[in-house]
C-alpha cells in the first residue's frame, strides 16, 4: 500500500453545462466515443456492435431502481425525506426485505432530521395504503417502515416513493424519470442509482449483438448511493470505499470460463462485480470456509496468485458443496490506478464525476490516457454524467 494516489492528479474541469440533466429521446441516439489500440473514434451507440471485437462475451447488471426517496409531510407542514440505503430487517438480502408484507428496517439518510422528534411516527397516506415511519436510531439512520395493506415493500415504494436522481442533477424527478433511469432489461429491485452505461441499450442493439454473435449475460449488483460519495482524501487510497450486495449464478461463471472470450463489462458496476469474482476464488483457495465478501484492500495484498480459471472454479466447486446455482455477497472493490485487471477487456461506461471512485477506475483500465479521453469528449460536446453520451474502451 506504497505510494499515494493524488486525488488531485484526477480531476478536472467540467463545466455546468456539459452536464445531462434530461435523457435524450431515444437511448440508443447517444454518442459513444471509442477508444481502441489507442485511437479515439466517434459514433452513434447504436452503431456500438461495430466496434465490438467477434469474440467479444457483453455482462450486464440487471439490478432495477427502486423509488427510494419518500417524502413525509408533518402536521406543521415540515417535510421529512427518507432516503433508503440499505436493508437491516427482516435481513440484510434485498429480494427478502422488498417482499416484506407488514414492516421492514432500514439505514437511511434524512433530509431535515432536526425536525423529526424522538417516539413521533411520520404517516403518508395513498390511497388505501398508510405507511408509517418510526425513528429507530437517530445516529445511525436506522429507520422502521410499517403499512396495513398487506403488500409487498416493493409494491408500496413504487406508490409511496420518488425515482432517486443523483444529487447532481438539480431538478424534482418526473413520471419520465420511472421509465427513462432504468435499464430495460431491469429486474431484481434494490438499487438507488442505475447502473447507467445500460441506460443507452435498446431491444435493436440486442437483437444486433445477437445477429453478430456476440453473447451476453446479467449479473447483479444493487448499486448504492456510495456511488456519488466524493473522495475527500488527499491521497485516494485513503478512502473508503461503500459496500454493495451482488449475485452472481452458476451460469454467469461458467460463461466466463469459455475459452478465447474477451469479457466486457457494461459499466462500471459490472466491472466491479466481474473482478470481485475473482478475488472471492482467491479466498476460497486460501480459506474454503470464507463469506463471499470482497474489502476494497483485498486485491492489494502481496500474494502468490492463482489464474482467472483456478479462481473461478474455486467458486463453482463451493457452489457444487453447498448445492447453490447462484451466489449472494458483498463487495466494496476500489479499483484505482496500479490495480491489474483479472476478468474484463472492455468497459463500455459513461463519463462521471471529476476526482470520484469511478474516474480512478477507468484511469486504472486506459492508464493516463484517460485524461485525453475525457478531453476530447469535452472538446466534441458530449454529455456527462448518469443521463449522459457512452463509451466503449478497449486498451
Amino acid at each position: 500500500m506504497s505510494n499515494a494516489i493524488h486525488i488531485q492528479d484526477y480531476t478536472y474541469s467540467l463545466p455546468a453545462d456539459k452536464i445531462a440533466t434530461h435523457p435524450i429521446s431515444t437511448r440508443d441516439e447517444s454518442k459513444l466515443l471509442v477508444y481502441q489500440k489507442g485511437k479515439i473514434r466517434h459514433a452513434e451507440f447504436k452503431s456500438l456492435v461495430d466496434f465490438l471485437p467477434p469474440n467479444s462475451f457483453l455482462f450486464f447488471n440487471d439490478t432495477k431502481v427502486i423509488p427510494a426517496r419518500i417524502h413525509f409531510q408533518k402536521d406543521t407542514g415540515a417535510e421529512i425525506e427518507i432516503f433508503l440505503l440499505s436493508p437491516v430487517k427482516p435481513g440484510t438480502i434485498m429480494a427478502d426485505v422488498m417482499m416484506a408484507n407488514d414492516s421492514c428496517t432500514w439505514q437511511c439518510t434524512i433530509g431535515n432530521l432536526k425536525r423529526w422528534k424522538n417516539g413521533q411516527p411520520l404517516l403518508k397516506e395513498a390511497g388505501e395504503i398508510s405507511l408509517r415511519a418510526s425513528l429507530i436510531d437517530r445516529n445511525a439512520g436506522i429507520v422502521e417502515f410499517s403499512w396495513n395493506t398487506g403488500q409487498s415493500f416493493a409494491e408500496i415504494i413504487t406508490i409511496t416513493g420518488v425515482t432517486p436522481l443523483p444529487p447532481y442533477i438539480k431538478r424534482e424527478a418526473t413520471r419520465d424519470d420511472a421509465n427513462r433511469y432504468q435499464t430495460i432489461y431491469s429486474h431484481y429491485e434494490g438499487a438507488v442509482a442505475a447502473p447507467t452505461a445500460g441506460l443507452h441499450f435498446t431491444d435493436l442493439i440486442l437483437d444486433s449483438l445477437q445477429r453478430k454473435g456476440i453473447e451476453k449475460d446479467f449479473l447483479t449488483l444493487h448499486v448504492s448511493a456510495g456511488t456519488f460519495q466524493p473522495v475527500k482524501a488527499e491521497n485516494a487510497r485513503e478512502h473508503i470505499m461503500h459496500h454493495e450486495q451482488i449475485i452472481v449464478t452458476r451460469k454467469s461463471i461458467e460463461n466466463l470460463l469459455k475459452p478465447n472470450q474477451f469479457t466486457v463489462g457494461v459499466g462500471t458496476t459490472s466491472m466491479r462485480t466481474l473482478e470481485s469474482l475473482y478475488w472471492y476464488g482467491v479466498k476460497l483457495l486460501e480459506n474454503p470456509a470464507c463469506d463471499f465478501t470482497v474489502s476494497q484492500y483485498d486485491a492489494y495484498q502481496k500474494r502468490e496468485l492463482p489464474s482467472r480459471g483456478d479462481a473461478l472454479r474455486a467458486i463453482l466447486s463451493n457452489m457444487d458443496k453447498r448445492t447453490l446455482d447462484s451466489i449472494t455477497g458483498s463487495t466494496s472493490i476500489f479499483i484505482y490506478p496500479g490495480y491489474k485487471f483479472k476478468i474484463c477487456n472492455g468497459l463500455i461506461t459513461n463519463f462521471h464525476l471529476p476526482a470520484s471512485t469511478l474516474v480512478l477506475l477507468v484511469a486504472a483500465f486506459v492508464g493516463d490516457t484517460w485524461r485525453e479521453i475525457y478531453d476530447e469528449a469535452l472538446r466534441n460536446n458530449y454529455r456527462f454524467l448518469s443521463y449522459g453520451d457512452s463509451s466503449l474502451l478497449i486498451p
